[in-house]
């Protein structure tokens, strides 16, 4: 969160999410899991809130292959607007690989997928990132 005033916002609103929806855990093995998910959807809400993840050109142009480095994206395009466009767990990988610096093992290990479904998981979001950032490109937004 870079900061321990929103650390400490995320902590208390994953403890009272947890505790609010506690009765929708099926199953007790999967409680680190679900808190897990709980802790990642909040941290994602109160960057969105605090509108504090722009997206630069340069960001931009370190996420892909290289291919395209000729890409002059509007800095007005913000990285909640693209992520809006992946599902939840396509941004989640994306957040945890390239904005928290996970290696793909750790992102295996925290999500409970198999390395070779992350690593397809986040390629396929660089994929719809990168067509959705030439759309934006194209259209002006």
């Amino acid at each position: 969160m870079k900061n321990s005033e929103d650390a400490l916002d995320v902590v208390q609103e994953v403890a009272y999410r947890a505790f609010k929806k506690f009765d929708t855990l099926k199953e007790m093995n999967y409680f680190k899991t679900w808190l897990f998910k709980i802790t990642i959807n909040c941290s994602i809400d109160c960057l969105r809130k605090n509108n504090k993840i722009i997206i630069e050109s340069s960001d931009l142009e370190n996420l892909w292959d290289g291919s395209d480095n000729d890409l002059d994206v509007p800095l007005s395009l913000s990285l909640q607007d693209i992520l809006d466009e992946l599902d939840m767990t396509e941004k989640t990988v994306i957040l945890l690989k390239y904005y928290q610096e996970y290696t793909f093992q750790e992102i295996s290990s925290v999500m409970y997928l198999p390395l070779s479904t992350v690593k397809t998981i986040t390629y396929r979001a660089l994929k719809k990132l990168k067509k959705i950032v030439k759309k934006e490109d194209i259209y002006g937004g």
